[in-house]
């Protein structure tokens, strides 16, 4: 620590040398030596502070020669914001960039993941310890092009525990549960195709498929999944290539797919050839397991997907598809193409050490009750401000909610904003805007009591206002 807080210490003065223009650009800095006598620290201590100020780019070192001022070093470093955070268009990507690059002051009640005091941090660092020792090609190498063999055992186990008779050669990891629809589409779908999705649904499989260019068409969704007459017309009508949901804890509304429609709509997809991608990233949050399209469908025309995120880490990057035997050998070359093999070595290795214990278990089932008492917690006090959830989710961490009549989600959204708190509007997830009187809420991450005082003072002033908003969801 002293080593680190001298290193610091030879850092600022170099920093405050350049700013005072005291060295600018192309000058030599003091020989290692001689700064180490100034400074008072051994010549090591330099050496190592400067070399962190050639990674910063500050200096630029010359073999033979010593260490120099980098043009870059008299740049601002700071880069302004091209556009303000509240005139950007509420759309797909609004709750995304307002959630990643918030700041440590940022409430984030809109946001899809857990706040970092309910995720395993203290077993990741052990997870991480162990892989550290681990033979060095885990530090170095590329990964398959399947990914790693001692994950893949663990999840092909797991499919097995839900009744997915999966074989190796069925199963692939990837980079995330987004790179695997990444996948899926760059292989299954071309530009102008249509996609079908729920109506709301996750907002970024709407960005995904506009990257991709495909036509998105959608299906009203249900307390028991998708209202079966209109996917059998929109299949009729639109021939859509893939179907994307949740058949469990669906985002954003937290309802779970029925047997009856799961049957329902495994019939109707067979007769219009129709591929189905269940993803079931909240797999592990339900208090049972419920039906499953893959299991029904034994991975014919079902993909699977999921990763770990929502349960472990968002940082540790990785997820999985599981799908026909001629699919995972094609996507494999697609990722192979994209991204030049399975997800990180590291990484993979971290979450399999996580997963092979009884860590996880245990990890999930507290987790499990701590999000019941939590959303029970948070929908009494919305309804408290006539805010009513559409369902009470059997679990997770999502309350879809109708917002009082009067109120607009996105411009609520937008005064929330203003006040360093991220909201989830309920139009992002409808393809169709329909929700603009619905709003996603994180109930664990609804503790900041600006968040409340905030969104009574928007309801309130909503209420006031006569408008023409109206939902047909629902």
């Amino acid at each position: 620590m002293l080593k680190t807080n001298r290193t610091a210490q030879v850092m600022e003065a170099v920093r405050a040398r350049i700013a005072s223009r005291a060295l600018t650009n192309g000058d030599r800095l003091p020989s290692i030596r001689g700064f180490a006598g100034i400074m008072g620290v051994s010549p090591a201590t330099v050496v190592e502070a400067y070399d962190r100020l050639v990674a910063e780019g500050l200096l630029r070192a010359k073999a033979g020669s010593g260490f120099y001022v980098s043009a870059s070093a008299l740049l601002p470093l700071s880069l302004p914001e091209s556009v303000p955070a509240q005139a950007r268009a509420v759309d797909p990507f609004w709750v995304s960039r307002q959630s990643l690059d918030a700041g440590p002051d940022t409430a984030k009640p809109g946001c899809g993941w857990l706040p970092p005091d309910w995720m395993p941090a203290e077993a990741l660092r052990r997870a991480l310890r162990n892989v550290a020792r681990a033979d060095a090609s885990v530090l170095t190498d590329y990964a398959a092009s399947h990914g790693s063999h001692a994950l893949r055992r663990l999840l092909l186990a797991r499919l097995h525990g839900e009744g997915i008779n999966a074989s190796a050669n069925q199963l692939l990891l990837c980079g995330s549960g987004t790179q695997a629809i990444d996948l899926i589409c760059r292989l299954l779908v071309k530009p102008g195709d249509a996609v079908l999705v729920d109506d709301p649904c996750y907002f970024n499989f709407r960005a995904l498929l506009r990257a991709h260019q495909i036509r998105v068409v959608s299906v009203p969704y249900t307390q028991n999944g998708p209202d079966i007459a209109a996917f059998e017309t929109v299949l009729a009508t639109e021939r859509p290539r893939l179907y994307i949901t949740n058949s469990a804890l669906h985002n954003p509304t937290g309802a779970t797919l029925s047997a009856h429609n799961a049957h329902l709509l495994l019939n109707a997809a067979a007769s219009h050839d129709l591929t189905v991608v269940e993803d079931d990233i909240f797999a592990d949050f339900e208090p049972e397991p419920t039906i499953r399209l893959a299991a029904l469908d034994g991975l014919n025309r079902v993909i699977r997907i999921g990763s770990f995120s929502k349960t472990l880490s968002a940082s540790l990057r990785c997820g999985y598809i599981a799908a026909r035997p001629e699919w995972i050998a094609e996507l494999a070359d697609v990722q192979v193409a994209t991204s030049f093999g399975g997800p990180s070595p590291v990484i993979t290795d971290v979450i399999a050490n996580v997963l092979s214990g009884g860590f996880y278990r245990k990890h999930m089932e507290d987790l499990r009750q701590r999000l019941l008492k939590k959303q029970h917690e948070v929908a009494t006090k919305l309804r408290s401000i006539g805010i009513e959830p559409w369902l009470m989710p059997r679990g997770g961490f999502y309350l879809w909610c109708r917002l009082p009549k009067g109120c607009d989600s996105a411009d609520i959204a937008r005064l929330a904003l203003e006040h360093d708190i991220v909201l989830a509007p309920g139009n992002v997830f409808s393809a169709a805007q329909t929700s603009a009187d619905f709003m996603r809420f994180n109930s664990a991450q609804c503790d900041d009591p600006r968040f409340w005082q905030v969104l009574a003072q928007a309801v309130q002033a909503g209420r006031a206002q006569p408008t023409s908003v109206e939902s047909k969801h629902g």
